[in-house]
């Protein structure tokens, strides 16, 4: 690890898969969380396109990935593309659960209060909301990054993926165990230090409630 990150090839390859992880992560719970808030309010809608979401979730992620690569080509626009969409399933399959789990009692009070759309959405909406989101972040992170490696594994030049192909070639334990380690470094420092926080703010109401 030590001689990787003084050569420079350890933070070039760990930025390369990062950016990655990071866009298709954003895309995904984006995504993910409107399609799940669709899904939740609208019975005709969940009817219709919920037989989609399973299957989108039970196509392996090879599967995807291979196709996207077939269909875009060897490029980052496949690479994103195919973990954006492994991903945003699941975020919207926990989001509409989430909106099936809402208080209706409380949706009565902001109708009461006659609160704007976007009030009820902070302060009713998204507290009842915010586990479900944390639930899919924190699962999010685990698999894209997984995902990420097996995208760059096969087909791309750069990447903590890409330096484990190239060392697993090379029967080269050691560094393959010090790319995946560093890696998930970067993943606790992500889970403590940004959703762990952004959890405990969202979740002050039930200290005072």
């Amino acid at each position: 690890m030590l001689a990787e990150a003084q050569s420079g090839e350890l933070p070039r390859h760990m930025w390369a898969t990062f950016r990655r992880v990071l866009l298709a992560f954003s895309l995904a719970m984006i995504f993910g969380i409107f399609i799940g808030l669709a899904l939740g309010r609208s019975g005709g809608l969940n009817q219709w396109f919920g037989t989609w979401l399973i299957v989108l979730l039970n196509i392996p992620a090879l599967v995807v990935i291979v196709l996207c690569y077939l269909w875009i080509g060897l490029n980052e626009v496949a690479a994103i593309t195919a973990v954006t969409l492994n991903k945003t399933a699941m975020v919207a399959v926990s989001i509409r659960e989430g909106v099936h789990a809402f208080d209706p009692k409380l949706a009565e009070m902001a109708r009461a209060f006659r609160m704007s759309r976007l009030t009820e959405l902070r302060h009713v909406v998204l507290p009842q909301l915010w586990p479900y989101i944390a639930s899919s972040m924190r699962n999010g992170l685990a698999i894209i990054w997984k995902i990420v490696l097996v995208v760059e594994f096969l087909g791309r030049s750069d990447g903590v993926g890409f330096q484990i192909h190239l060392y697993f070639q090379l029967f080269e334990t050691g560094f393959v165990l010090a790319y995946a380690l560093s890696f998930v470094v970067v993943m606790l420092i992500i889970e403590y230090g940004v959703i762990g926080v952004l959890e405990r703010r969202a979740v002050r109401w039930r200290a005072t409630a």
